[in-house]
């Protein structure tokens, strides 16, 4: 006889809240503004849209999205990352509401948006067909889900592979970066809706391998949360191999680091 181990999806999100919440993602999150620009060209928002934003983080679709003259609801898990977008949009005098929601379970009516975004976000809540099934509930007929999600080869996707090789993910759970696979984005999304995938690609610029460790080691909530999980002799190994990875990545020929890192642009029409 064979059993299966239960996932426990809220003990999970849990430890997320918690790592998302430490540093300061809008470091990192602000340098990827150009990713939720062409996510919102590409899903061809206006005014008059009611767009969703799932997962939004600091809120980089959110204020894309605005800008373009969409009526937007800015959601995540993580009170402190809501409080940045909703400085940035008062900072730019930009009218979206902000409310706290967990991606697997959303607030809102079905069918209430005319386009639902998410830009390297609901990629990471633990259960992926639940969080996939809510962002086409509440997206309209003839609406749109909007993705950017990393993929399994690219520099973000195996810097969690080596993450996880130091602090293991809970048994059974799939990676973010699965996302990132057309296959699972199908699995996920099925004949509902059709999909269309660009392969794009977003590069990280650092003045070297060791300031990008020093910047995502301060600053960015997972890999923050590992290195403080570590002793000082794992840490020392993290550090250094996270800094080959990014050598290994490295385009940059004068001395500097440019780190290119895929993800798939997705559009799915309901």
């Amino acid at each position: 006889m064979t059993t299966t181990a239960t996932i426990d999806y809220d003990a999970i999100k849990g430890r997320q809240q918690a790592a998302w919440a430490s540093g300061d993602y809008a470091v990192i999150g602000t340098t990827l503004q150009i990713v939720g620009e062409t996510l919102a060209e590409a899903c061809d928002l206006g005014f008059g849209d009611q767009v969703l934003d799932v997962a939004a983080g600091n809120g980089n679709a959110t204020l894309a999205a605005a800008r373009r003259g969409a009526t937007v609801v800015s959601t995540d898990y993580v009170i402190g990352l809501l409080d940045q977008g909703r400085a940035r949009a008062r900072a730019e005098n930009l009218p979206i509401t902000f409310r706290f929601a967990d991606a697997e379970a959303l607030p809102f009516d079905g069918a209430s948006f005319d386009a639902v975004l998410s830009v390297f976000g609901v990629m990471f809540a633990p259960d992926h067909a639940t969080a996939a099934a809510e962002m086409m509930r509440v997206c309209r007929r003839g609406g749109r889900i909007g993705l950017a999600n990393w993929t399994p080869d690219s520099f973000i996707g195996q810097l969690f592979k080596v993450l996880g090789r130091h602090v293991p993910p809970p048994a059974g759970l799939r990676p973010p970066s699965a996302w990132g696979d057309v296959a699972h984005l199908k699995s996920l999304f099925g004949d509902a809706a059709a999909i269309t995938i660009n392969r794009r690609v977003f590069n990280f610029r650092y003045r070297s391998a060791t300031h990008f460790v020093e910047v995502f080691r301060n600053w960015y909530g997972p890999v923050h949360k590992a290195f403080a999980a570590l002793p000082d002799p794992a840490a020392a190994q993290l550090a250094e191999e996270i800094e080959a990875l990014a050598d290994a990545f490295n385009i940059a020929r004068d001395g500097r680091l440019t780190v290119p890192s895929d993800y798939l642009e997705v559009v799915i029409r309901r």
